[in-house]
């Protein structure tokens, strides 16, 4: 198949050189030193079972990316806005965008960049990767998972279709029929973990150990849980519990990206995690403290 990537750093560049791997026409938009190491040597991938180099096409002009089977959008949320004018040309084209970033607004967004949604797919992955150097990425889970469907829940060939080509290069892909359900199933867990990681400023293994602490993750975890259900998500009953299990199950040592990005002082997905809760519980006319609190407290302001 043909395959764009839009954002070629941790995510995008993996999951695009893991399917050049195996024979697909992979084409990565990418700029600066990156575009050139990537032109230059194509991308390195480094996993627990092993390192590979894969050879793709990189470019950074809009004009070079043709018609494509799929396109993996994989920046992150903040540098959606830049860009989404290369998306909408994508997708002019006829190429099915599957969207990879973190939030659960990222289909209005593009659809307000002028995106049309007949052409976007629900997408989301759940992996641990980073980029080591330009053109460079390791994948530091054991797991690689992408889960993609049509967001009206009907079953498609073109969802088939790029199900089967991640499989092919060893992705764990698979369709879903409740693509949207999923998308804040994954937004619960890891809002609530960036907003109580952020505002303790640690990874996981001391807050959850510590009584307030953990009373701080599972009130996280709550607002966002009765923010999705005032909005006509079908959560299930036990889904507190069932976070707080994947929270309880996490390394000791396991930071966020989002802290990590804290940590950096550069931008922050803060706006579409704990920023969006607010704005969602405003709407429904409910009380988030906690993320009333990681939104006000954690936002940049220089």
């Amino acid at each position: 198949m043909k395959v764009v990537v839009l954002g070629s750093g941790a995510v995008g560049a993996y999951y695009g050189g893991q399917l050049a791997r195996v024979g697909h026409a992979v084409t990565c938009f990418a700029r600066g030193a990156n575009l050139a190491a990537i032109q230059e040597r194509g991308l390195e991938i480094r996993t627990p079972e092993g390192t590979f180099q894969a050879r793709v096409t990189a470019t950074d002009r809009a004009e070079a990316l043709g018609p494509a089977d799929f396109a993996i959008l994989a920046v992150k949320s903040y540098s959606l806005a830049q860009i989404a004018a290369i998306v909408q040309r994508c997708a002019g084209h006829g190429t099915t965008v599957v969207p990879l970033l973190n939030g659960v607004e990222t289909v209005e967004r593009l659809a307000g960049f002028g995106v049309p949604a007949a052409a976007v797919i629900g997408g989301l992955t759940t992996i641990s990767v980073v980029r080591i150097a330009p053109g460079v990425v390791e994948r530091r889970s054991p797991f690689q998972v992408v889960v993609v469907g049509e967001l009206n829940g009907q079953a498609s060939e073109r969802v088939d279709r790029i199900v089967e080509a991640f499989r092919s290069a060893g992705v764990e892909a698979r369709a879903s029929d409740r693509i949207e359900l999923e998308l804040w199933q994954k937004f619960v867990f890891l809002a609530a973990l960036a907003a109580a990681c952020g505002l303790a400023r640690t990874s996981v293994g001391p807050l959850r150990a510590d009584p307030l602490g953990r009373r701080l993750l599972q009130r996280a975890v709550e607002e966002i849980v009765a923010v999705a259900r005032a909005r006509g998500i079908g959560l299930p009953a036990n889904e507190v519990a069932r976070v707080m299990g994947l929270i309880d199950g996490l390394p000791p040592g396991m930071k966020p990206s989002f802290l990590m990005d804290l940590d950096a002082g550069g931008p922050t997905e803060l706006d579409i995690l704990s920023g969006a809760v607010s704005r969602f519980a405003e709407q429904a006319g409910i009380a988030t403290p906690v993320h009333d609190t990681a939104a006000a407290a954690l936002a940049r302001r220089d």
